[in-house]
């Protein structure tokens, strides 16, 4: 071999590593993950991690995830959507109550939320069919459905006359919600960040009081409140994996429809009712997805 092939040739092999060691520094796609608290989420991250999965999106090797948790707390929002922003994520997805926090901090970055009581009333897009800007996601249809929450409170609870709606006046999602829960009833509770951090302090309450509560979501009857009814928030994380594919592959969240769930979820703890002295009749629990012994 000539000197100077042999050189040719050992300068080629030597930049192969050179070069793959670039292709692995990379930045992957970047996805900014927010939520309330990990404990909560865990599930629901399980969820959309796995969709990803199966759309290609390898966490680690084809795409990043940055998990942040604000704990109830809107200061640590604000801290969140700087950090993101600084990290310069590709794509943020959260819940609603996070939304106008992260909406202030970047007109650019897309941001997805996973859960929209009100997504239109609540002043997060124009509209369903054209959110515009750079926010879209899904419903939960909280309005829609807390008068059938009532509905079946009063079945299990015939006496019902009397309804206190527990929310965060901050959260103007909820204060739309409490609005529809103007009618007779007994114990309700308004979903929001800071809600759910104090969970465990409300079942407490709520149970020494001996009042029943509904909710729109299986979690919080996992974890000692009488029922729920709303849409499958799984199924919810799932779909949310779908349109962040989408996002990453070109397409502009302004240009994604906002969807409403397809699928409800009618979830009763019988030990909760149990505790407070209730008898559940059997055709309610004939109609439930979901009883928790």
């Amino acid at each position: 071999m000539k000197r100077r092939e042999f050189i040719t040739l050992f300068g080629g092999a030597a930049a192969w590593p050179l070069a793959a060691r670039a292709q692995q520094q990379a930045k992957l796609p970047t996805v900014g993950f927010t939520g309330t608290d990990a404990s909560l989420w865990s599930s629901w991250m399980a969820v959309f991690a796995q969709r990803l999965r199966e759309l290609g999106w390898i966490e680690g090797r084809t795409i990043a995830i940055e998990y942040r948790w604000n704990e109830g707390r809107p200061k640590r929002i604000a801290e969140i959507a700087a950090e993101f922003v600084r990290l310069k994520v590709d794509v943020i997805v959260t819940n609603a109550i996070a939304v106008p926090t992260l909406r202030q901090a970047t007109e650019v970055i897309p941001i997805v939320f996973a859960l929209g009581p009100d997504p239109v009333g609540g002043g997060l897009v124009a509209s369903l069919t054209r959110p515009g800007g750079n926010v879209t996601g899904l419903s939960i249809q909280s309005t829609d459905t807390a008068s059938k929450r009532l509905e079946l409170l009063r079945e299990v609870v015939p006496g019902l006359r009397r309804l206190a709606v527990m929310a965060n006046v901050g959260f103007p999602q909820g204060v739309l919600e409490m609005g529809a829960q103007r009618t007779s009833g007994r114990t309700y509770v308004v979903g929001d960040a800071l809600v759910n951090a104090n969970r465990t302090r409300i079942m407490t309450f709520s149970l020494s009081a001996r009042l029943p509560t509904t909710f729109n979501t299986r979690v919080f009857v996992q974890a000692g409140g009488l029922m729920s009814y709303g849409p499958s928030f799984s199924d919810q994380f799932r779909r949310t994996a779908e349109l962040v594919d989408k996002i990453l592959r070109g397409t502009k969240p302004g240009d994604i429809p906002v969807e409403q769930p397809t699928r409800f979820e009618l979830v009763i703890n019988l030990t909760t009712a149990k505790a407070l002295g209730l008898t559940i009749p059997e055709s309610f629990l004939l109609r439930a997805d979901e009883v928790i012994e």
